[in-house]
């Protein structure tokens, strides 16, 4: 049965898919089709990192984030990572590393982040967009880690973001 579409926006598309258990229930679920994002861990040469604060209407509050973006169904992710980087902190990465791919919430949002290690960062003006509340917040890598842990990071794919790469440098 093909899917029911509830709510179409500029990012994203809501539907109602229907699926049989294998216990044969029929059920229905509201999905939310997003096609995907790019997060970046921009480490500067001395170790630290290079993370924002950025304002989100849904929650009314200014997160400290990684930098991140909505993919482009015309850009790859590393070209978007790139663009993205330069965008929100003005940072242009003279090396940017694929890491891994990971779904943020995949009860309800089929998103799907794809994790870039940003390295030989050079800076540079950045280029928000209109409206967008961010500015840097350049911090050494292990109070990154530290924030997590005091709660003040709040972001998801932050917090995975830096663990990841934390258990990396461990190893």
């Amino acid at each position: 049965m093909p899917e029911e579409l509830l709510l179409t926006t500029s990012r994203f598309k809501v539907v109602r898919d229907r699926f049989v258990t294998s216990s044969g229930v029929t059920k229905n679920r509201e999905i939310v089709r997003h096609p995907g994002a790019v997060v970046m861990v921009p480490r500067l040469p001395d170790g630290s990192v290079c993370l924002i604060r950025n304002y989100r209407i849904s929650v009314n509050q200014t997160l400290i984030e990684l930098p991140a973006g909505t993919l482009d169904p015309q850009e790859t992710p590393q070209s978007q990572a790139e663009r993205e980087l330069i965008e929100e902190t003005g940072y242009r990465a003279g090396t940017m590393k694929f890491l891994h791919a990971f779904y943020l919430s995949p009860g309800i949002l089929d998103e799907r982040m794809h994790l870039f290690l940003a390295t030989d960062l050079v800076a540079g003006e950045a280029a928000r967009e209109v409206g967008e509340e961010i500015t840097n917040l350049v911090v050494p890598w292990t109070e990154a880690i530290a924030m997590i842990f005091r709660g003040e990071i709040q972001d998801a794919k932050t917090i995975a973001s830096l663990l990841y790469v934390d258990r990396l440098d461990s190893h």
